[in-house]
């Protein structure tokens, strides 16, 4: 088991793994078919992406991108009672969506008996590898909703369990589809190759979790979806009424996320510099939509739309950010804490 850990660690490396859009293909222990529709679970109804999740799908059958998928059943969980966000917001999600003719179930175990694919929402990125874990022993496919884990030990523990069990799972945040941010990726926009990305967001806290695994993940999805993998260090700049994260690219590039400070005016975008042309005031955040097309293209095929390695690659990104916040600003490398994460994954498995 020790040996399986440290190679599956090894796999983080940061470079050379492109912008993490190439599908791994997992075999499933299921045998379903799963080409031409199944029945959809939803573990954890305390927050408002159960509602709009179900909506899109079920309010939508005969759509070609969501034809024979359907949300069915859900467990709501207990919820966490120090988390607000959490705790008073689960009873009226439940009703909800009982209103919507979802069943609503009394534990995981008794979810899997009624469903094909899962789809994780708690909000609490803390449960998560504990609810992660008996839907990997069943070999069903899911998806885990932002943020995967709440420290990037976590982060990593999930990924080994995924790797252990021979169960696909994938995580993102929306912002990684949004149509305007695919334009300038794949080339439709005449940037040309990116050279610098800057994006911003909200980045509201949550207890127990990584500064800007919450909220902030948002923009650092978006900025590595420009920017793509190979992060090697990163420098946080936090004030009282500013928070910026510089990070340095192995080619020297830099890409940049601000959240937005308190008290300043919400929004999700993004600027990209390129080397034939600049795109300014990017659109970063198209609504759930262009996210569940892929999350149903995933469940139908099995092929993961973000590798693990960047989404642990952008957990470590934000570990660097608080590290450097907690030494004045000083520059903090990935791969140190990568290598801390090693030590503390022992005591989560």
């Amino acid at each position: 088991m020790k040996n399986n850990r440290r190679n599956f660690i090894k796999t983080t490396a940061i470079a050379g793994i492109g912008l993490g859009l190439v599908g791994n293909v997992y075999s499933e222990n299921s045998k379903i078919d799963l080409s031409k529709g199944g029945r959809i679970g939803i573990i954890g109804l305390d927050t408002s992406h159960v509602v709009a999740f179900t909506q899109g799908i079920n309010e939508s059958p005969d759509r070609p991108e969501y034809k024979g998928y359907k949300v069915v059943a859900a467990y709501p969980t207990k919820g966490s009672a120090d988390m607000s966000s959490s705790i008073d917001r689960l009873a009226g999600f439940t009703d909800k969506l009982r209103n919507m003719g979802v069943e609503i179930v009394n534990s995981i175990d008794d979810l899997l008996k009624k469903v094909d694919v899962v789809l994780l929402e708690s909000v609490d990125g803390r449960r998560h590898l504990k609810e992660v874990l008996p839907v990997l022993k069943s070999g069903k496919r899911m998806f885990i909703d932002k943020p995967v884990s709440n420290n990037l030990a976590g982060a990593i523990a999930i990924y080994e369990a995924s790797k252990k069990y021979n169960a696909p799972v994938f995580s993102c945040s929306s912002t990684r589809f949004a149509p305007a941010t695919l334009k300038i990726v794949n080339g439709k926009e005449s940037v040309g190759k990116i050279l610098s990305a800057n994006t911003f967001c909200p980045a509201g806290k949550a207890i127990e979790h990584l500064d800007m695994a919450f909220y902030g993940i948002h923009g650092i999805e978006s900025l590595f979806t420009f920017m793509g993998s190979g992060c090697k260090e990163v420098v946080r700049f936090s004030t009282s009424k500013n928070d910026t994260v510089v990070g340095t690219w192995n080619d020297d590039r830099i890409g940049i996320f601000n959240g937005i400070p308190k008290g300043g005016k919400g929004g999700f975008g993004g600027t990209v510099f390129g080397d034939s042309g600049n795109e300014e005031k990017i659109k970063i955040l198209a609504g759930y939509d262009p996210l569940l097309v892929e999350i149903i293209k995933y469940f139908r095929t099995g092929i993961v739309p973000v590798s693990p390695e960047q989404t642990i690659e952008i957990f470590a990104f934000m570990k660097a950010a608080d590290e450097s916040k907690l030494k004045g600003g000083k520059p903090i490398s990935l791969e140190s804490v990568l290598q801390k994460a090693k030590k503390d994954i022992s005591q989560l498995i």
